[in-house]
């Protein structure tokens, strides 16, 4: 696939994909207790927002990261529970994009209440538009489904005791960083349990996002713009191997680690 066919992809997936492609749920097959497969996750910058990691075995021995941050919170939480208000610096931009990739999938809270609330928090106005909603929320009706079957569990209907589905972030790396625009992988650690009893299954994803300042809402935002033009800006480089923190190859690959902030 040409590098232009790639932008071109990016481009026309981000709206749909790039609110919870934020999660890693397209990428669940790289399992952390499964076998390694012998690679390390280091394939070229893909055309799509996230990418999923191998097989991947955590290392026995702990590696102490060598970057850490502590990034900032937001001024408040809005209506969604969601933080928002995040500085005008390259942190707050990062957080903000850190803060968009949590998610918990639970009980009576689907995919979809999910979705649409980081629609309404975390995307940007110009990529705000009722087709848009209605495409992201058909995706989120699909992505539960998946997650269901995947699970073994009933596809309506609350969500077992004990049964759930998590993306946390845990560590970035900044590609490019202005003023008002930041670009950034983020690495995160996403997991699903069908059950009080059943065994937890885990795996790690890597995405490319870019955020924009919001002047008028003095806040970052999730952007297509941004984020179309951060899946060409790191096609000039390899791509951070999707490891572990604690992994030597997390400190090879230059990620940082996020400590949670006070």
């Amino acid at each position: 696939m040409s590098r232009s066919n790639r932008v071109m992809i990016i481009g026309t997936s981000v709206v749909a994909a790039a609110v919870l492609a934020l999660t890693g749920y397209a990428a669940l097959s790289g399992d952390d207790d499964s076998a390694a497969s012998g690679k390390d996750g280091k394939d070229k910058a893909s055309a799509s927002p996230s990418d999923s990691g191998p097989g991947y075995n955590p290392p026995d021995q702990w590696s102490e990261p060598k970057k850490w941050a502590a990034l900032p919170r937001g001024r408040k939480t809005d209506d969604h529970g969601n933080e928002v208000g995040f500085p005008h610096t390259t942190n707050g931009a990062v957080a903000m994009l850190a803060a968009s990739n949590q998610t918990e999938v639970k009980g009576g809270r689907s995919m979809v209440d999910e979705r649409m609330a980081q629609y309404d928090s975390y995307l940007s106005a110009t990529d705000q538009s009722p087709e848009n909603k209605e495409k992201i929320k058909a995706e989120a009706v699909q992505t539960d489904a998946s997650m269901r079957k995947k699970m073994g569990i009933r596809g309506t209907g609350d969500l077992p005791s004990g049964a759930y589905m998590r993306s946390t972030t845990v560590g970035f790396k900044v590609i490019e960083s202005s003023q008002d625009e930041v670009s950034v992988y983020l690495l995160s650690r996403v997991t699903m349990k069908a059950g009080e009893i059943e065994k937890e299954q885990g795996s790690r994803a890597r995405n490319i996002l870019g955020a924009e300042w919001d002047d008028k809402a003095k806040d970052w935002k999730l952007s297509t713009a941004a984020s179309v033009r951060a899946g060409q800006q790191a096609q000039s480089e390899e791509p951070p191997a999707i490891v572990a923190p604690g992994d030597a190859k997390f400190n090879a690959a230059g990620w940082t680690a996020i400590r949670q902030a006070s």
